[in-house]
């Protein structure tokens, strides 16, 4: 009874297991390899080592992805027509077909990128003079320069700011061409120059304080061109371009250390100024608006102006000693 009651347990292992060893033994001698096929075209080899050669392209060569993109873009043209002409594979050209289009996109797109950027003849000194040193990018420059700003004009003896009754909110202005001086009720201060901010010390000192007003006249000195900035606008677009909003701040830095050169040596020219432009800025973060100020609150005279002139004078010879010893 328990003899016949176990023998089907003990009869169906034995009758599986040489069906598995059967069924392990017939894929292997089907996918043995007894008789290679002949070897390929030699478009379809020369589709291959264009392939390899994209692929070991160094990263640190400029072009490398343009170079990676063109070689797997001849690749898969070349793998249309081996697969068209010498396999008639369908399969074959349509996928190389897809990978075709996106690589030949790919191509184009990189393409576009290094396009040469066309500066506007009256910008391209200012580019190179102030922003190529500092690697802003062509098309940033050009992004800054043309959307939210305008070229103005103002002819000799027209005034870009009147003290007290302009307001500093509305604008930031560039210097192209000409020169401007700036004065503060009747008393000569220093000039400006092609490639200098116009109102930086204002644009600086209210930042955090709005509704100032110049605290000095700037009046053309020559017919002059400058580059002129939304002020809101400028500061919403450096907000979202981090790299750029770091060198404004050290551009506005240096320009007020210029500025504060030019108030102790009033009669400094145009090459003194870009002898300065090459220096280090040393108190980029000083305001020349309190020096303004302190000049109203300390006399409306000559003598009071004279005094302060003397308080710059010394403290502009504590900035050359350092600047001087690191040049």
């Amino acid at each position: 009874m328990n003899t016949t009651a176990m023998s089907p347990l003990t009869v169906t292992p034995l009758g599986f297991i040489p069906d598995l060893k059967n069924a392990t033994l017939v894929p292997f001698n089907e996918t043995a390899c007894e008789n290679w096929k002949e070897i390929h075209h030699l478009v379809f080899h020369v589709a291959n080592i264009c392939f390899a050669v994209g692929l070991v392209i160094p990263t640190t060569l400029n072009l490398h992805m343009i170079f990676l993109r063109g070689l797997l873009t001849i690749g898969c043209a070349l793998f249309i027509i081996w697969a068209t002409l010498y396999r008639c594979a369908l399969d074959i050209m349509i996928w190389n077909s897809v990978f075709l289009v996106v690589n030949l996109l790919h191509f184009i797109y990189l393409l576009y990128k290094r396009r040469p950027i066309k500066i506007e003849k009256e910008l391209s000194s200012l580019y190179r003079r102030m922003f190529e040193p500092l690697h802003v990018p062509p098309e940033l420059f050009q992004r800054l320069t043309g959307q939210f700003c305008n070229i103005q004009t103002l002819k000799t003896g027209q005034a870009y700011a009147a003290e007290d009754k302009t307001s500093v909110d509305d604008r930031l202005s560039i210097l192209l061409k000409g020169k401007m001086k700036v004065s503060y009720r009747g008393h000569f201060l220093h000039n400006i120059y092609p490639c200098a901010f116009i109102d930086s010390p204002e644009f600086r000192s209210t930042q955090m304080n709005r509704g100032e007003k110049f605290q000095v006249t700037i009046i053309a000195d020559d017919n002059c061109k400058f580059l002129c900035w939304s002020r809101e606008r400028l500061t919403y677009f450096l907000e979202s371009e981090p790299f750029l909003c770091e060198i404004f701040k050290y551009l506005i830095g240096k320009d007020i250390t210029n500025k504060l050169y030019s108030l102790n040596d009033p009669t400094l020219n145009d090459k003194a100024s870009k002898k300065l432009d090459r220096q280090p800025s040393l108190c980029s973060q000083l305001s020349v608006m309190q020096m303004r100020n302190s000049i109203a609150s300390t006399s409306d005279s000559e003598d009071g102006l004279q005094m302060f002139l003397r308080g710059t004078s010394s403290a502009s010879s504590l900035l050359t000693g350092p600047a001087e010893h690191l040049s």
